[in-house]
């Protein structure tokens, strides 16, 4: 028996198989499926809409808040409109 396998017994065993077939087969596994698969959508969504930089819908357009006047205390120069 080598070392590696009197440190790892797992090694010793066949991989890749959790559960058996028949399980993998059945309506309620199919619906945990699902909602793993959705629950994970929705995170990476999440995390996506995170990571991106604030959008404000009220910026595109001009709005009732903006002042007829400029009333910085930097003047405008005359004639320029803004």
């Amino acid at each position: 028996m080598t070392a590696a396998a009197v440190l790892l017994p797992g090694a010793l065993l066949p991989t890749g198989v959790l559960l058996p077939e028949s399980i993998l087969h059945t309506d309620s596994f199919k619906v945990l499926a699902t909602f793993v698969a959705l629950n994970t959508l929705m995170y990476a969504t999440l995390a996506v809409l995170k990571v991106l930089p604030k959008g404000y819908a009220f910026s595109w357009f001009r709005g009732r808040n903006r002042r007829a006047q400029n009333r910085s205390i930097y003047p405008e120069r005359p004639g320029s409109e803004g």
